[in-house]
C-alpha cells in the first residue's frame, strides 16, 4: 500500500494516545441488547475519542459483532444512548449512515466483476457522478496498491487484496468513522502487517477506528484504548499498558552456571521462586525501572551476578483470561453472537 500521509501525522508505538477529553466520534451510555432471553450487551459504556483506535475483545459470543451492528444502524438497541459522528443514533441513523463505513468479518466483495468495477459500484451507490466515482476510484485503487489488479476479475485476489479492495471500497464515501469488524480473519502473516499498515494510515488521516479482533497481539499493536467485554459488559477499559497492569504475574528470572552464585543469590533473594535443577530464580515484579535497579541492588550487595536475566510482564492474553474468567480466545472459525 502506498503511504500517502504526511510522516508527522503518524503515531508511533510510545506517542501519547488522544485524550479522552477530546471530542468523542463515538460514546454510548447505558447499551443494551438481548435476543429472546439470552442478554448479548448488558449496559455498555463507550467514550472513543475522533483520530483513535479503540480495540472491542471479548469471546466467543460476547457480543463484540452486536455492538458493531448498534453503532453501524444496522440494528437497534433495546436501551441505551449512543451518538456516531456527532449524530444520534437513534434520531438522525441516516446522517450517521453517512458519517461512517464498516467493513465485516466477510468481505463485500463481488468476486465476478473486476476490482475496478466493484469500486464504480460502491460510487454509485453513493451517488457520484461519473467524473467523482472515476477519479475517486482511481485514487483509493492507486492508494491501496490495487492498480495493476484492477482490471482483473476479484475472484482472482489473494485474501490481502480483498481486503484492502473491501476497505478501499468502504472509502469512498470518505467516512470519518470506520467500523472493522475483525477485518484481519483468516489472512496470513504478511497480509495481516499489511492491514495493520491500511488502519495506520487512516488514523493518520484523521479517522476514528472501532475494531473487534481474535488476534491479542494486533489490538496491542493498533489500539489506542482496549475495551474487554464479558457476559455482556465491560470488565475493563484502558490503554494495553494498562490493562496488563491490572494482571498479576509479572517477574524477573534469574539464571545461573555457578552453583555457590546460585546459592548467594537464593539466600539474598528469599521470595524468590526456586528451580535448583535449573539453578534459576524467578523473583516477582512489575518489570518497572525502579524495582529492576532495587533488585540488581540486592544482587550486587551479595556479591553475585547472574549469567542471564529477562524480565516477563503480562501479555493481552494474561489480561483476557482474567477478565473473561479463562473463557477461550476466539477462534477463525467460529462466529460472534448475532
Amino acid at each position: 500500500m502506498r503511504n500517502r500521509v504526511m510522516p508527522m501525522q503518524r503515531r508511533h508505538p510510545g506517542d501519547q494516545p488522544p485524550s479522552a477529553a477530546a471530542p468523542a466520534a463515538i460514546s454510548a451510555a447505558g447499551l443494551r441488547k438481548s435476543y429472546g432471553d439470552k442478554t448479548v450487551l448488558d449496559g455498555i459504556d463507550l467514550h472513543i475519542p475522533a483520530g483513535s483506535v479503540f480495540a472491542l475483545l471479548g469471546p466467543n459470543g460476547a457480543g463484540k459483532t452486536t455492538a458493531v451492528k448498534i453503532l453501524s444502524t444496522l440494528v437497534p438497541a433495546d436501551a441505551g444512548q449512543a451518538r456516531v459522528a456527532g449524530h444520534d443514533l437513534a434520531a438522525e441513523p441516516q446522517a450517521v449512515r453517512a458519517a461512517i463505513g464498516v467493513t465485516g468479518q466477510f468481505s463485500a466483495v463481488d468476486g465476478l466483476i473486476t476490482g475496478e468495477e466493484n469500486m464504480r459500484l460502491m460510487a454509485d451507490l453513493h451517488h457520484l457522478s461519473k467524473r467523482e466515482g472515476r477519479r475517486v476510484t482511481a485514487e483509493l485503487l492507486d492508494r491501496f496498491d490495487l492498480t495493476e489488479a484492477a482490471k482483473k476479475p476479484a475472484s482472482t485476489y489473494s485474501g490481502g487484496m480483498k481486503r484492502r479492495l473491501d476497505i478501499a471500497m468502504t472509502l469512498v464515501g470518505g467516512p470519518r468513522v470506520i467500523f472493522l469488524d475483525e477485518p484481519t480473519t483468516g489472512l496470513d502473516p504478511r497480509s495481516r502487517h499489511d492491514m495493520w499498515g491500511v488502519v495506520r494510515e487512516l488514523v493518520a488521516d484523521g479517522v476514528t477506528v472501532f475494531l473487534t479482533t481474535q488476534y491479542l497481539e494486533e489490538a496491542d499493536e493498533l489500539a489506542d484504548r482496549i475495551a474487554v467485554l464479558s457476559d455482556g459488559r465491560i470488565a475493563a477499559e484502558g490503554s494495553a499498558a494498562e490493562l496488563k497492569r491490572l494482571v498479576p504475574g509479572g517477574h524477573v528470572r534469574l539464571r545461573f552456571s555457578d552453583p555457590a552464585a546460585y546459592g548467594n543469590a537464593a539466600t539474598a533473594l528469599p521470595e524468590a521462586q526456586r528451580d535448583d535443577e535449573a539453578l534459576t530464580l524467578q523473583v516477582p515484579g512489575d518489570g518497572g525501572q525502579r524495582a529492576l535497579r532495587a533488585l540488581l541492588d540486592r544482587l550486587d550487595a551479595a556479591g553475585v551476578e547472574a549469567d542471564e536475566l529477562t524480565v516477563h510482564t503480562p501479555d493481552l492474553d494474561d489480561v483476557f483470561f482474567a477478565l473473561t474468567g479463562g473463557a477461550g480466545v476466539p477462534r477463525p472459525s467460529e462466529e460472534d453472537a448475532r
